[in-house]
């Protein structure tokens, strides 16, 4: 598609309230969220499925309970990037799964599991985009975004938007806040992270503020620190 024609593209970032290992209650708070948002993209955060818990289990993309996102996103038109821990060949990975009207389908393996991730989840082995409308999606999920090498592999493939899902205390945040403008401004990309909120977590000061930051580096919009929240922007 010919960047000058193509739509513009509208993201939302949800943060909802997830509990661990609760995949039919985390899946129909997915559900909620995307039809909430009115967007063509929804962005969820690291490990949303499960919530992020390294004591629960993998997720099947076979359990039913999951059709309840597959029918939002076919009620809605929209495109779910959804966090999952998934068990592949004998190896687990922290996973970006891809939801639509026809169901799941696994697009991206996080690269730079840090901290206690390294001992249970295999790195993913190369970066990927997704494409919506003509738009490149360059997928992140967490720690990724913090390394040099993540960027400069996905910018390589040719991206509009370095978009991702996370989980951060107030510390890990502030690095964030610090080093997404200027990522953004370097490769001339829109970048979108959506980031988890509220106790249901390993850490129960997770920090939500998911947002977006324009090319320019400024940011265009932000979540607060609660869980239920979705923001939402158009990129042009």
């Amino acid at each position: 598609m010919d960047t000058t024609q193509r739509p513009p593209l509208t993201i939302a970032l949800a943060q909802p309230d997830l509990v661990p290992g609760d995949v039919e209650g985390n899946a129909a708070a997915h559900a909620a969220a995307i039809r909430a948002a009115g967007a063509r993209v929804v962005v969820f955060p690291e490990l949303s499925l499960s919530s992020y818990a390294m004591a629960a289990p993998t997720v099947s993309l076979e359990d039913p309970s999951l059709g309840a996102i597959a029918e939002a996103c076919k009620e809605t038109g929209s495109i779910a990037l959804v966090g999952a821990p998934l068990a592949e060949d004998g190896e687990e990975h922290i996973t970006m799964v891809r939801f639509d009207a026809d169901g799941p389908e696994v697009l991206y393996r996080k690269m730079f599991p840090g901290g206690p991730e390294q001992e249970r989840f295999t790195p993913g082995s190369a970066p990927a985009v997704a494409e919506v409308d003509g738009w490149r999606l360059g997928l992140s999920i967490c720690r990724d975004f913090a390394m040099d090498a993540h960027i400069e592999a996905t910018a390589a493939l040719g991206i509009d938007a370095y978009v991702g899902g996370n989980l951060h205390d107030e510390e890990g945040a502030a690095r964030r806040d610090a080093r997404i403008p200027k990522l953004a401004a370097d490769y001339g990309v829109w970048v979108a992270m959506a980031c988890f909120a509220g106790p249901g977590s390993d850490y129960p000061d997770a920090s939500g503020g998911s947002a977006v930051w324009g090319p320019d580096g400024d940011v265009v919009a932000r979540a607060d620190d609660r869980p239920g929240r979705i923001v939402t922007a158009t990129l042009t």
